[in-house]
């Protein structure tokens, strides 16, 4: 299958056009509900930090996500435009000193939503694949 990308500017309110393709990747691709959950959450997380983290909000920065899918995985591509950030060095949201942090679980969540997650360009480009 040909890959299908979307790109908007760094503003919340475009996590709607997020939930929406993937309900259309959804209905296309036959996802179960299970997995469904797990795309959901895992893209949105990932958007969120695309929006907040890697473009600060700036509107005028583009977050583009991208979607392919083969005979038993869909994959999901979110690219920001920001400066990167080192992934191997973030804080375990599950210690004492950070669970009652209101942030900070983003990543730990894809790590268990996902069955591959791979961060690219320093950490500008995050892969999440699905088995489905």
């Amino acid at each position: 299958m040909k890959p299908i990308t979307i790109e908007f500017p760094s503003i919340v309110d475009n996590i709607k056009i997020v939930e929406s393709f993937i309900d259309n990747s959804r209905d296309e691709f036959h996802i179960s509900d299970d997995v469904y959950g797990n795309i959901l959450i895992a893209i949105t997380e990932a958007v969120n930090n695309a929006i907040q983290h890697g473009n600060l909000y700036d509107k005028e920065k583009i977050v583009r996500l991208t979607c392919e899918s083969g005979p038993t995985e869909i994959s999901f591509v979110v690219e920001d435009e920001g400066k990167g950030f080192d992934y191997n060095t973030l804080p375990d949201p599950t210690s004492g000193e950070n669970l009652l942090k209101p942030d900070g679980r983003g990543i730990f969540l894809m790590k268990h939503l996902c069955d591959v997650l791979r961060f690219e360009e320093s950490g500008k480009k995050v892969e999440m694949v699905f088995y489905i």
